[in-house]
């Protein structure tokens, strides 16, 4: 053993240690879960009731899910379930779920802390689970990874993955109803913590290889269930527009982060001011409505103003296209940034003064009247078999289409010889360019394409919002619309989605961080530019590209390591002692 490795039990004591860590586990499972149906708190009045024996509270069942996972990983090491534990990683799994449980049960306790204004407000049902939970995380460290079939070649019969993927989108519906139906923050942020443990386990357990594998051989099956679900979630809330108007911004948002992965995720264009492209197609159906303050008296129907904002953006794309994409890299970014920057004054400007009157400058546009197509007045309320959808519902079910469209078009382009450009031109454009690719001309169409599309998902915003002003499309929002595309996973559809929704969700359920928002944005890119800077939800290409020139180093350190001549009690390259002399400066 080399001096440089960090040194390993011996074969036996790792045993032994994993013999005893699996009882161990399995008492703090049955703590975890038999304190949750215990009273955690003195005082009530937030995290739902926590007061109660024998009556857990939405928080409480959580951490009763968590302690039967981590039940059923446990009997899949070593138990009646070991069959199981043939295809699923059931001690990454309880490792998962133990650290998880640990810092779900840590979080519950500093809440009831702050909330009830100190420690001795947390009842013995509390510390029971917190203990349970810690005996899970230790046993947890002990836990032994075993050998796994090929999860490639596991297969049910079809019917029966069709079955289990679609019980997998039903358990993403019911979840999503249950986190958003959270109005306290600090219950809402307990849900987050307990959603993403189940995802962390599911994807150190091996589930989540399986479920890949299934989707790829359903995948029309997966694309309409996930449709589906994202199409029944108005019904699980009542009728309340409050979630609703949070949903209908997460998807505007999506939609125009997909148009924006265009030109950053496959063509490898930074753009800082992409904001501007939603702000101009929200200007021209302002512009173009019955509100009594819009500025141009043809009243066009609603589809005709979608084709005129989508050619008014499309032409915008160029125009800022033609003189700046002759450069590149930094400089890029300087000039979409000015870009952004000169939309929003020109909004201030055209205000009848300064320039024309049709944006009427720092008022804006107000009193834009709700959509109506055909018979449908996107602004009533509607009834379907008894449950009442009310006005961001209506306007939810029509950006739902959007973005399936927008989604449509990204897959198309991506699979076609112009995704091969674009994707050709972000490895290596010189190399593109010497291959006979139209480098400019691909660099153009991906500026016109994004920007089509984000004019799109404007127009729909502006009669959401009823109103438009340029303040509402600052430099802020296209870092965080790039943010979106960087956090989800650059070049994926459903990376960039997942991104947008953690962007814009967390700040609409989160108010008291409000002030520390930034903040929070600027750790998040920190920590995920460390340890995943592929994005949550990356394609192979982006993986390989990330981490294959890391491996590759880390072994060709490791074996030049291997055949050098260092001995235990030396400090430095051969012939240098440690010394400061010229071999060793040479060194």
């Amino acid at each position: 053993m080399s001096w440089w490795k960090i040194p390993t039990l011996p074969e036996h004591v790792v045993q032994r240690h994993a013999a005893k860590a699996w009882p161990l586990g399995l008492l703090g499972a049955v703590l975890l879960i038999v304190g949750s149906f215990l009273s955690w708190s003195y005082v009530g009045g937030f995290l739902g009731d926590l007061t109660i024996n024998f009556y857990p509270g939405t928080v409480q069942i959580f951490a009763i899910v968590l302690g039967v996972i981590a039940l059923v990983l446990l009997l899949a090491m070593k138990g009646p379930l070991h069959r199981l534990g043939g295809w699923l990683d059931a001690a990454l799994g309880f490792r998962a779920v133990a650290t998880w449980a640990t810092i779900y049960l840590v979080f519950v306790i500093v809440a009831i802390t702050v909330q009830a204004r100190g420690l001795i407000n947390v009842n013995p049902g509390g510390w029971i689970s917190l203990a349970g939970a810690l005996l899970m995380f230790l046993a947890s460290r002990f836990a032994q990874p075993q050998p796994l079939e090929a999860l490639e070649t596991a297969r049910m019969k079809p019917w029966v993955e069709i079955l289990l993927i679609t019980a997998v989108m039903a358990l993403a519906l019911v979840l999503a109803a249950v986190t958003l139906g959270l109005e306290e923050s600090w219950s809402f942020v307990a849900a987050c913590l307990f959603v993403a443990g189940l995802l962390v386990t599911a994807a150190r357990g091996g589930i989540f290889t399986w479920v890949s594998q299934a989707a790829a051989r359903h995948r029309t099956v997966l694309t309409l269930s996930a449709f589906v679900v994202a199409f029944l979630f108005p019904f699980t809330q009542n009728g309340s527009d409050a979630n609703m108007s949070i949903a209908a911004q997460v998807l505007i948002f999506a939609a125009t982060a997909v148009g924006l992965n265009i030109v950053v995720g496959l063509a490898g264009l930074l753009d800082l001011g992409y904001i501007a492209f939603l702000g101009s197609g929200a200007y021209v159906a302002a512009m173009l409505s019955s509100s009594a303050f819009a500025t141009i008296d043809w009243k066009p129907p609603f589809f005709v103003v979608v084709l005129i904002a989508a050619v008014v953006t499309a032409c915008l794309g160029l125009i800022i296209g033609s003189p700046t994409l002759r450069v590149s890299g930094d400089y890029l970014a300087i000039v979409t940034l000015a870009f952004g920057e000169i939309f929003r004054l020109a909004m201030f400007n055209l205000d009848g003064t300064n320039g024309p009157n049709l944006t009427r400058g720092p008022n804006g546009i107000g009193a834009i009247p709700d959509l109506k197509i055909g018979g449908f007045d996107f602004g009533q309320v509607h009834s379907v078999f008894g449950i009442p959808l009310g006005r961001m519902s209506n306007y939810y079910f029509l950006l739902l289409l959007l973005i399936g469209f927008i989604i449509l078009v990204f897959t198309r382009m991506n699979n076609s010889r112009i995704g091969r450009g674009w994707v050709a031109i972000r490895e290596d454009e010189r190399a593109a360019d010497a291959m006979g690719v139209n480098v400019f001309g691909l660099k153009l169409l991906a500026f016109a394409g994004g920007a089509a599309l984000a004019g799109i998902a404007g127009t729909i915003k502006a009669h959401q919002d009823t109103s438009v002003s340029p303040d509402q499309y600052i430099f802020l929002e296209s870092a965080f619309l790039l943010a979106a595309v960087v956090l989800g996973g650059m070049g994926t559809i459903a990376g960039v989605l997942l991104g947008a929704t953690i962007l814009k969700l967390l700040p609409e359920k989160l108010r008291f961080f409000n002030e520390y928002r930034l903040l929070i944005f600027g750790l998040l890119l920190v920590v995920m530019m460390r340890f995943r800077p592929e994005g949550l939800i990356a394609s192979k290409r982006r993986q390989l590209e990330f981490h294959e020139e890391d491996e590759s180093l880390a072994d060709e350190v490791e074996d030049r390591l291997e055949t050098s001549d260092l001995g235990p009690g030396q400090t430095g390259p051969p012939g240098s002692s440690g010394s400061s002399g010229p071999k060793g400066a040479q060194a």
